[in-house]
């Protein structure tokens, strides 16, 4: 298969678009699979270890990476996919349509002892994330969407599913209202403290991992800036999530993300999820 060369944002094909919805219950189940092992092992001592980057990673995020990546391949072995446990072993180029995925998102949430970690599995076509589901198990939370046919935030719990509920991002408030923009409690950098000090009459939510997107795309936020450098795995789920539920998702120019390209370790420069996307660039 040869790389992607659509311009990022490309509809997907009526194919794609109907694989995409075939696949919204499992990986949803999937995720819930996974984040049920990430609570067990959160129950009992577990080993931390330290990868080349310096980040951590811990047994819960192999265990997760390791049923996800069973079940993936159960579910669509002709679809690759690039995880970040299993980033070293991705061949480059991507296919127009791939996995990205985030087994543990906010390691150092887990670790210290916070609920708000997640975990992350995204489809791409054509560069663009189309599918997203970002669980939080801890919370007992889920936010998933596809694009175009919309967002919901299911609640589950040990039983299983309990309510889907349809959610929509929120239009920016009319003056003189406070906005409200996420921001990161473990990764805060100078550029993204600036931007949202510029904005008049915004106030900061400090929030862990993932969930800065689901809080988005369900209105509880207005705006997650992340203006210094991320993984394309912890943003993709989330991506699709924002804009499914109405929002738009852009570089601080306002430019569209384009993933799967292999560039710098897959690194996104910056990022600006924007639940109203009238107020992006």
């Amino acid at each position: 298969m040869s790389a992607p060369d659509h311009p990022p944002g490309t509809p997907p094909s009526a194919a794609i678009d109907s694989r995409a919805a075939a696949l919204l219950e499992p990986l949803t189940a999937l995720v819930i699979e996974a984040g049920a092992a990430i609570l067990a092992i959160r129950q009992r001592a577990h080993g931390i270890e330290t990868k080349t980057d310096g980040s951590p990673v811990t047994e819960a995020d192999l265990a997760a990476d390791r049923i996800i990546a069973e079940g993936l391949a159960r579910l669509a072995p002709d679809i690759p996919s690039l995880s970040e446990e299993r980033a070293c072993d991705a061949k480059l180029p991507f296919a127009d349509l791939f996995f990205v995925v985030d087994p543990l998102d906010g390691t150092k949430e887990f670790i210290a002892g916070r609920d708000e970690f997640t975990v992350n599995v995204a489809l791409v076509a054509n560069g663009t994330p189309i599918l997203g589901v970002v669980g939080a198990p801890a919370l007992d939370l889920i936010w998933r969407g596809h694009v175009g046919h919309g967002a919901a935030r299911v609640i589950c719990d040990a039983s299983g599913i309990t309510a889907v509920e349809p959610i929509q991002t929120r239009r920016l408030p009319v003056s003189g209202t406070p906005w409200i923009a996420a921001a990161s409690r473990s990764h805060g950098d100078a550029r993204t403290e600036a931007f949202i000090a510029a904005r008049p009459g915004g106030t900061c939510k400090t929030l862990g991992s993932a969930v800065k997107f689901g809080r988005v795309a369900d209105g509880s936020v207005d705006i997650y800036p992340r203006l210094s450098p991320t993984s394309e795995w912890d943003v993709a789920a989330g991506h699709a999530v924002v804009v499914a539920a109405g929002g738009k998702v852009t570089d601080a120019r306002g430019q569209p993300l384009r993933y799967g390209t292999g560039r710098s370790d897959f690194i996104l420069p910056e990022f600006i999820a924007w639940g109203d996307p009238a107020a992006a660039p």
